[in-house]
């Protein structure tokens, strides 16, 4: 983070990155928010309302850590499936080779059988089980022509080179098995997770859905202000660089009355073009439900709507969060500019397209829909770094 916040306890940031010392704040300023609802259980036993809305959140974000495993699962899948493919492929045009090379040498066989030239030999070599047990036959490679010899050449490195093949094929397959079998499991613990919280939604009554609403108004008033206070030291750090670079312009002009350039214009002017392609494309999905796997074009889930925003500006991210958190330059949150990914969470499940104040566009949960919304909505701690992928 930027060095004029306020310092924070060991395990803070390092190069835009929180580490995993801060998880609890989250849970800290969830209940804090949550104070102004009836924190007691019911007597009979069953929990408060604090603890229902911590434990939808918390299978929430379970579901989409799973999602984000699924994308990358799927993905994988999807490639190994065409590397197999290919393999079968080779694998059946080289056998088919072979079996005309086997052709061949049996017309030489049968050349030298009518001759009488060798016909013992040349039958053993045909028999043979490896291409040593045929060099071994030394006599009959001295008879053989040169045109014979490479032809037996090729046939045997043809063979060998199938063999490998059809190894690697089978090794490809069974690797595409163990990730079907991911893909399954990540699966099923998204739908798991979101029945879990669904089931638990229905339990409550109209008026608790109430108080549970007004807890979350509560919960966006303070990610407002903390966007607002974001925006005052982006404004602030924006007008600081701008004065030093007006300065270093006018000590370095020598009689020319034009300035000169620092050098990252073009360059800052190329990105905001580009950033602003992409924040175009993401408000025109707003309103759009989150749906787990998906990359649109009717919905999203929170890395499919940053692939898709960012392809539509010409640049290509990767499908997951864990990806796409490596795609590009990391920065501070005071720096980050329009277009730059937020990425959320320690295990970064989460990510969003930063729009400038604080805010960004994002696909948030399931259940939820595409929407603009403050970059501290589930609190501060929760900010895992920021990324610039063009």
């Amino acid at each position: 983070m930027a060095s004029h916040r306020k310092s924070r306890p060991a395990g803070t940031r390092v190069a835009g990155i929180r580490t995993p010392a801060l998880a609890t704040a989250a849970l800290t300023s969830v209940a804090l928010l949550s104070q102004t609802a009836t924190a007691a259980p019911s007597a009979d036993g069953k929990p408060s309302l604090e603890e229902v809305e911590k434990k939808v959140d918390d299978l929430y974000r379970q579901a989409e850590s799973a999602t984000e495993k699924y994308n990358a699962a799927k993905e994988k899948t999807t490639r190994q499936r065409k590397q197999v493919d290919t393999l079968l492929d080779d694998v059946a045009q080289r056998a088919q080779k072979l079996n005309q090379e086997r052709e061949q040498l049996g017309s030489f066989a049968a050349a030298q059988y009518r001759t009488g030239a060798a016909a013992p030999d040349t039958a053993t070599f045909l028999l043979a089980d490896s291409p040593q047990d045929y060099f071994d036959q030394t006599q009959l490679m001295g008879r053989l022509t040169s045109r014979q010899k490479s032809a037996v050449d090729d046939y045997f490195a043809e063979q060998s080179a199938t063999m490998k093949k059809r190894e690697e094929a089978s090794r490809s397959l069974e690797s595409l098995t163990r990730t079907q079998s991911d893909l399954q499991t990540a699966k099923s613990t998204v739908q798991r997770k979101l029945s879990s919280a669904r089931e638990l939604l229905s339990k409550l009554t109209a008026e608790e859905k109430a108080r549970l609403a007004e807890i979350e108004k509560k919960k966006q008033e303070e990610a407002a202000r903390k966007a607002a206070e974001l925006a005052k030291q982006q404004a602030a750090a924006q007008a600081e660089a701008a004065a030093a670079t007006q300065d270093s312009g006018s000590t370095s002009t020598s009689g020319t009355g034009t300035g000169t350039s620092t050098g990252t214009g073009t360059s800052d002017s190329t990105y905001a073009t580009k950033a602003a392609k992409a924040i175009a494309f993401a408000r025109a999905q707003i309103g759009k439900p989150y749906v787990w796997g998906a990359t649109g074009p009717g919905s999203y889930d929170c890395s499919g709507l940053t692939q898709a925003a960012w392809k539509a500006a010409g640049v290509t991210l990767p499908r997951t969060t864990y990806d796409q958190v490596n795609a590009g330059t990391t920065v501070s949150l005071t720096d980050a500019q329009p277009g730059d990914l937020i990425f959320f969470y320690d295990d970064i499940s989460h990510v969003g397209l930063y729009i400038g104040n604080g805010m960004m566009i994002h696909a948030p949960k399931p259940g939820a829909y595409v929407r603009e919304e403050s970059i501290y909505y589930g609190g501060e701690s929760i900010i895992h770094s920021v990324v610039r992928p063009a």
